[in-house]
């Protein structure tokens, strides 16, 4: 046989949660069987790739026969060999599990750029990576560039800092440079805690090398000579790919004394961190790395000034460092037409919730969020109605409908009311309610505060109190007032970013979804049927059959009724755990 056969495997922790490890064995397992020619066996091999995005379909498999590209999607181990078999040996793609419209629909908004490698190659093996131009910004940086044209390049390109305050990188860098200090710092920052927010995990688990180039290059504008990646425990696999990426980084040469061969040094390690959510923020990273609490110090200096151990520290995330090799070596005024006038590039989005395509994604800054929820994500799933779009994580606020052609850059999600966050979107449908939603994510910023400052410690306390006596069917006159009242002073007061931003999700429901706010309050009524103390069931005697399964299954005995007759509810037994309406297979159980 002379055809020449990859095989991709996408091996993000999406994909291995999915099976993608049994699934990349089995292929080559297959390939390497005793009932496959030696020939065959040398033209044909299975890989792993990163995350391929459309993290609702894995596994993703692509066969690449000759240049042509087949993917299919939720591969199982059970189904290589026909793949194999029909598609590999025969030529014929298997097309009941080859990927539908909704695949090309999700990837054909996109612009890749920091997820340009992810998926394509394999993330543990530095020669793919230098096989797709991978070191050499890096080297041409060190070998041809002075520390300030590279700060010049990065300057005009107009990358803004992707962690979420979305500072410009090329300013930060020009005040580390200036800083003269016989020790300095580069800190990745890799501990991402937003739920439902996987943008910079896929990044280190699919492209590890892109971010270390990233630093290599931030080390030689900034004169910095020791730097770390601080990456949450949690993370397992993005800490063993980047740790093997270091390791093959020291071995070429790449990384240690006399980086390139160029005389400079820049020695590179990883922290784990213990997941703490605001371990996020720069001062409280930095006193984690120097072995003290995570908490946040008051901002007198900026990092580049004063940072780890009182050093001069410029401090990045994933993304943003991924962007860099790309930058220098396309040059700035490419990366600058990619976005908006004052931002530059593009946006890496871990899309989520009631979407129907969900998984990460990567646009334009000045794309708006109609395109992101029904061009990239297919609209909402199950035919209901858009409802809400959360941006920004935790810290972040829910956007309504009326603003869905809001572009999707710093400055206009501000004025929205929420913030570009790390980038995390999650959409909220019909069913979703407003209250519920944002109690449910002071909850986390509340609980992972860490206790250092009055305004957060007390503030969103007090605040997460109001909402659930809210949801809870005890709310009063003047609780919005005072909750408004509340967030107001904890934004202005609060010692760091988590505090500061704590109040988006609360403040910007009440600015436009404040109706159901009232309803919770004056009808004790919660309009989506989420609050479990404000729900009522009752069955509809027209529809309900007497077949019993309801009875059954309650666990208070609050059913009354014979069989083949209609049944009733007693309320005043009821606990509302909704195990009937999950059990009734007529919909003759209705909650309001």
């Amino acid at each position: 046989m002379d055809k020449d056969i990859l095989i991709k495997v996408c091996t993000g922790t999406g994909g291995v949660a999915s099976g993608s490890k049994e699934v990349l064995e089995t292929f080559k397992g297959t390939i390497s069987s005793a009932g496959i020619a030696a020939s065959f066996s040398e033209r044909c091999s299975a890989q792993r790739v990163g995350c391929r995005g459309f993290c609702a379909q894995d596994v993703l498999v692509d066969v690449i026969i000759n240049g042509e590209k087949t993917t299919y999607k939720h591969v199982k181990p059970d189904m290589v060999g026909k793949i194999f078999t029909e598609h590999i040996l025969n030529g014929t793609p298997v097309a009941e599990w080859i990927v539908d419209k909704d695949y090309h629909t999700f990837h054909q908004k996109q612009t890749k750029v920091v997820l340009s490698h992810c998926g394509e190659i394999d993330p543990e093996d530095i020669h793919a990576y230098r096989a797709v131009d991978g070191y050499k910004a890096a080297k041409m940086a060190l070998t041809s560039m002075s520390s300030q044209e590279i700060v010049n390049i990065v300057k005009n390109s107009n990358l803004r800092g992707r962690g979420g305050a979305g500072f410009p990188t090329g300013l930060k860098w020009e005040l580390g440079l200036r800083i003269a200090s016989d020790i300095k710092y580069v800190i990745c920052n890799g501990d991402e805690g937003d739920p439902g927010a996987f943008m910079d995990r896929s990044v280190m688990e699919g492209d590890p090398h892109a971010v270390i180039e990233g630093m290599i290059i931030c080390a030689k504008a900034t004169e910095s000579h020791h730097g770390y990646i601080y990456v949450r425990a949690e993370y397992p696999l993005a800490v063993k790919r980047l740790q093997m990426a270091i390791e093959q980084c020291y071995e070429a040469g790449f990384l240690g004394k006399n980086t390139f061969g160029s005389g400079f040094d820049f020695d590179l390690k990883i922290f784990q961190g213990a997941g703490a959510f605001v371990c996020g923020e720069a001062t409280a990273l930095m006193r984690s790395i120097e072995g003290k609490r995570g908490m946040p110090t008051p901002k007198l200096w900026r990092s580049a000034e004063k940072g780890l151990w009182d050093r001069p520290t410029v401090l990045n995330n994933v993304e943003t460092f991924a962007n860099i090799p790309r930058i220098i070596l396309r040059g700035a005024d490419w990366f600058m037409r990619l976005g908006t006038e004052r931002s530059g590039g593009t946006k890496v989005i871990s899309l989520s919730g009631k979407v129907k395509n969900t998984g990460l994604i990567e646009v334009p800054l000045g794309v708006t969020l109609r395109e992101i929820v029904y061009e990239i994500g297919g609209g909402i799933e199950g035919g209901k109605s858009f409802k809400a779009l959360q941006t920004g994580g935790p810290s972040g606020g829910c956007i309504p409908e009326e603003l869905l052609d809001t572009e999707v850059d710093y400055e206009s999600l501000a004025l929205a009311g929420s913030i570009m966050g790390s980038g995390g979107m999650v959409v909220l449908d019909e069913t979703s309610c407003m209250v519920n939603t944002a109690k449910f994510f002071l909850e986390f910023t509340q609980s992972e505060s860490c206790g250092k400052c009055t305004p957060c410690r007390i503030g969103t306390k007090r605040m997460l109190e109001i909402l659930e006596r809210i949801t809870t069917g005890r709310g009063k006159e003047g609780d919005l007032e005072l909750l408004e009242e509340l967030g107001h002073y904890i934004r202005a007061t609060s010692l760091c970013g988590l505090g500061m931003t704590a109040p988006n999700p609360v403040l910007s429901t009440l600015r436009y979804f404040r109706d159901e706010y009232e309803q919770h309050i004056r009808n004790k009524k919660c309009p989506a049927a989420v609050c479990r103390d404000l729900i009522t069931y009752s069955i509809l005697e027209a529809v309900c059959t007497g077949c019993g399964a309801c009875k059954r299954v309650c666990p208070a005995d609050a059913i009354r009724g014979v069989r083949k007759k209609p049944h009733r509810i007693n309320t005043e037994l009821c606990v509302k755990c909704g195990t009937c309406f999950d059990a009734c297979k007529f919909k003759a159980i209705t909650k309001v």
